[in-house]
């Protein structure tokens, strides 16, 4: 039965039961058979609009409808937590491979800066919570061959590991592997720690900001190599615009006395079903000291289909 008839009825049927022929001294039976239906339906608005009806219209019966009220809660506590015990009683015995989620990404880019072509981009992210250890893994490729020739061709793949402190604050290590020969490198390897903080968390809005140390390693595609020691910092928003759009802003940097690296990506995100999204993203990669004949500054539009799984 839809809610508002449910409402409507349990309305009609308390205000049968306060006419004023003589004073309660308990609950009419009406009002009470109201109630406890809604208990059972399982609707937490429905049971508190028809409690609160029922103390406006039986005034003499506020102790008793309190009572109720209470013994509700008290249910509704002890419900929540046999669920979270059970939650957590699951993901301790899970196995190394279960309770993940994330999410694929397959689409187009076209890019400006070292190529300017378009090209195939797929991603992949994967995310496993734990009680107080969360594992964050990322794949990206971008690729295009003409002629077989290879005109654009980048990847990555990266590894993060947090450590829940408390409520906002953790620690996390990663590692980061990123090639792009047109950029001049053929490999570059990063390993970074620290803490982060969630500076926002709620159900619109996250913001969430890491900083720490890093070891860089760059492997140029004429056969040098440089090492260096870095800073590395990022920030990670997102925002539930509407119920099916969202806005998301990362951001990155890693510091040192060579090439320093800047990465900004802007993107918005339109659901079409409940597990498939469309997203228009939008990278700038700013090297301050890139290879010899390589641009400073790339750019990279994506057009992508996601599917959550």
């Amino acid at each position: 039965m839809p809610h508002s008839t449910k409402f409507t009825a349990a309305f009609a049927a308390i205000l049968l039961a306060a006419i004023p022929t003589a004073a309660h001294a308990e609950l009419p039976a009406p009002v009470r058979a109201m109630i406890d239906a809604a208990i059972a339906d399982g609707d937490e608005g429905t049971v508190r609009a028809i409690i609160g009806l029922a103390r406006s219209t039986n005034p003499d019966d506020a102790a008793e409808l309190d009572t109720i009220l209470a013994s509700y809660e008290t249910q509704l506590a002890a419900n929540a937590a046999s669920a979270a015990a059970a939650q957590e009683a699951e993901i301790r015995s899970a196995g190394l491979f279960d309770n993940w989620s994330g999410s694929g990404e397959l689409g187009a880019f076209n890019s400006t800066g070292n190529a300017e072509n378009t090209g195939v981009t797929a991603a992949l992210g994967l995310t496993r919570e734990g009680i107080n250890w969360r594992h964050k893994l990322r794949a990206r490729a971008d690729y295009q061959r003409n002629n077989g020739v290879t005109t654009s061709e980048q990847f990555l793949a990266g590894y993060e590991t947090n450590l829940l402190i408390n409520e906002r604050l953790f620690a996390f290590a990663a590692a980061l592997y990123e090639r792009d020969r047109l950029q001049g490198f053929s490999g570059r390897y990063s390993a970074s720690g620290g803490l982060g903080y969630q500076v926002i968390d709620n159900e619109t809005m996250s913001l969430s900001a890491q900083a720490g140390p890093a070891y860089r390693r760059t492997e140029f595609v004429d056969g040098t190599s440089s090492s260096d020691i870095a800073g590395n910092a990022s920030l990670d928003f997102d925002w539930q615009i509407a119920e099916n759009l969202a806005l998301t802003q990362d951001a990155s940097a890693f510091v040192q006395s060579g090439s320093s690296t800047f990465i900004s990506s802007t993107g918005l995100q339109a659901g079409i079903s409940n597990d498939v999204s469309v997203r228009l993203s939008y990278t700038v990669e700013h090297d301050t000291a890139p290879p010899t004949g390589a641009v400073k500054t790339d750019t990279l539009s994506r057009i992508t289909i996601i599917y959550d799984f």
